[in-house]
């Protein structure tokens, strides 16, 4: 009996061996497809990281080229106003100047009249009119000098207004010339933001495929590192149940882990909160308040206000612009220095209208709002810094 038992011991712990085994040869085999699967998105990520760095330059030189196009856009409507006061002032100039030779036309003319009615002998007329020679050469001279004065007036005035409306038909051609090239760059910033979109939802969708590249890869890293320990549990087993059936038998009736995953609490949306009025650099919608979360989800050291594409972004205080220029996970980024530790900076502007060393006032404009730098939707990134570090620009503004 106890002969019999003892045999039918060792069969169970030659079972219980041989499945550890078994089991120890599948994980193994799963270990060997996990690693091959690894290598294979590893060389994927690496290959989307070269595409992603290559997408971002191109969103880089898209962004700039908008800014450029958009700047100077600005500056051809700038140079039309200019144009248009000046060609109203031309026009003011020129009917003054018709007036008075008009008036002046009028005078020569009844000189002119005086003379002829004296005919020929106007000069004898006025010598015998006149008790003294003395008295009659000064009546001729003053009565020459008129007639000569009056005609160079003359003169003076129909050159002025020919000058004038030289100028007048050059302003005209130059401002038609300005408004052709007007809806031209507008026409050019148009078909940039549109290849800035492109650029950006092509970033998106290789960030789309990093990522999920990347997490698969980290999953299927810690699938490798379970299958490893798992490997390791098995042969552990699978020797200890060949010197001992009773443990063996315990490992093999392990408890599974439990998969449950915990719920995610419900939170209803709040409505967003508006943000703006005198002192912010924009009015709009508040995206990602100051220490919240911003879309790519990093905390934020600044304020996203969501506006309009094209709003003008202002200066929240007197300064001198420091930076100006395209900056990796900004876009299009203005920074502003104070004095006494403070900079405030803008990001994902479509435009710059500033450049650096440039001296601003409170509410001057600085950029319009954009969607650069790969932001999903127009919005500004305002951020408050006092000695590097960020402060609530709320509290700040408040006190403007």
């Amino acid at each position: 009996m106890r002969t019999s038992f003892l045999a039918l011991l060792c069969l169970l712990a030659l079972g219980v061996s041989s499945s550890h085994a078994q089991d120890a040869q599948d994980a193994e085999k799963r270990l060997r497809s996990v690693h091959g699967e690894l290598r294979e998105v590893a060389a994927q990520r690496k290959q989307l990281e070269g595409q992603r760095s290559e997408a971002n330059r191109q969103l880089r030189d898209a962004d700039q080229k908008v800014s450029q196009s958009q700047q100077t856009l600005q500056q051809t409507r700038d140079a039309l106003v200019r144009d248009g006061a000046r060609l109203t002032e031309l026009q003011t100039e020129r009917a003054r100047f018709s007036g008075d030779l008009a008036q002046r036309r009028a005078e020569l003319v009844g000189l002119l009249r005086a003379a002829q009615a004296h005919g020929g002998a106007a000069p004898l007329k006025a010598l015998l009119a006149r008790d003294s020679v003395s008295e009659a050469e000064r009546a001729l001279v003053l009565q020459g000098y008129l007639q000569r004065a009056q005609l160079a007036r003359v003169h003076q005035l129909t050159e002025e207004i020919r000058q004038r409306q030289a100028l007048e038909v050059e302003i005209v051609q130059r401002r038609a010339a300005l408004d052709l090239a007007g809806r031209r760059q507008a026409e050019q910033l148009q078909a940039l933001q549109g290849a800035r979109t492109e650029r950006a939802s092509l970033l998106a969708g290789i960030d789309a495929q990093y990522k999920d590249r990347a997490t698969r890869e980290q999953a299927l890293g810690r699938d490798a590192k379970a299958l490893q320990t798992l490997l390791a549990r098995l042969k552990a087993a699978a020797a200890k149940a060949a010197r001992e059936a009773a443990a063996a038998e315990r490992a093999a009736k392990a408890a599974p882990r439990s998969t449950t995953t915990p719920r995610r609490r419900q939170t209803a949306s709040a409505p967003p909160l508006q943000v703006g009025g005198l002192g912010w650099p924009v009015s709009g919608s508040l995206l990602a308040a100051f220490g919240g979360r911003l879309p790519d989800g990093r905390r934020s050291g600044g304020v996203l206000i969501a506006a309009p594409a094209g709003t003008l972004v202002k200066a929240v205080a007197a300064g001198s612009v420091v930076f100006a220029d395209w900056m990796t996970g900004y876009g299009n980024i203005l920074i502003v220095d104070h004095g006494n530790g403070y900079m405030s900076l803008y990001a994902h502007n479509d435009g710059l209208l500033r450049t650096a060393g440039d001296a601003v006032k409170r509410g001057d404009a600085l950029a319009t709002v954009g969607s650069s730098g790969g932001q999903g939707q127009p919005a500004l990134y305002f951020e408050l810094r006092r000695d590097g570090e960020p402060v609530n620009p709320a509290s700040w503004l408040s006190r403007q």
